[in-house]
């Protein structure tokens, strides 16, 4: 790891840290550390072993390109293991499905953008600038998270995440220079 993508992962971390806390730095001094951050701390542990895992050349061309095949063997895998968890869920619990058009509409853009287009996206920029540098683009997930808000639920922007955007953007482009 060279000077520059440090000074770059410091970058982005903080516009990271800008959103979280919503620009107000006194937050961090309340923070609470709960079981779900354990989740997502493996969760972001095995995210970089799979982008790791897609930017390794040991596999033949054939497998590597046949990225459908591989999205489907995710999705089937995801649906088996969050079906588990469904069904348990409804057998054990009073919690059930509302169907409604806004629900299906809601899926249909989760199974369209994050589930077939982001993978795509993401499997071929590893490929391309490697896990490194395409770890810095996670750190944008907080910022549209704020778009998506502001699209879905009515929250106007903040002056905030233009700062944290200033950041992130300037993290990715500190660590990915030559």
């Amino acid at each position: 790891v060279s000077r520059q993508q440090l000074v770059g992962a410091g970058l982005s971390m903080s516009g990271v840290v800008v959103v979280l806390t919503r620009g107000d730095w006194t937050e961090l001094l309340g923070l609470r550390l709960v079981v779900g951050d354990l989740f997502m701390l493996a969760a972001t542990f095995c995210w970089a072993l799979y982008s790791w895992l897609l930017s390794r050349r040991a596999e033949p061309d054939a497998i590597r390109n046949d990225w459908a095949a591989f999205l489907l063997a995710q999705v089937t895998l995801g649906l088996v293991w969050s079906g588990m968890f469904t069904a348990g869920e409804w057998a054990l619990t009073d919690a059930h499905l509302h169907w409604s058009p806004m629900l299906l509409a809601a899926l249909a853009f989760v199974a369209v953008g994050p589930a077939v287009l982001a993978y795509r996206c993401w499997g071929l920029g590893v490929q391309r600038a490697g896990p490194a540098v395409a770890g810095f683009f996670t750190n944008l997930t907080p910022l549209f998270a704020a778009v998506m808000a502001t699209a879905f639920l009515g929250e106007l922007p903040q002056i905030y995440h233009g700062v944290a955007f200033a950041l992130i953007l300037a993290g990715i482009y500190a660590s990915s220079r030559q």
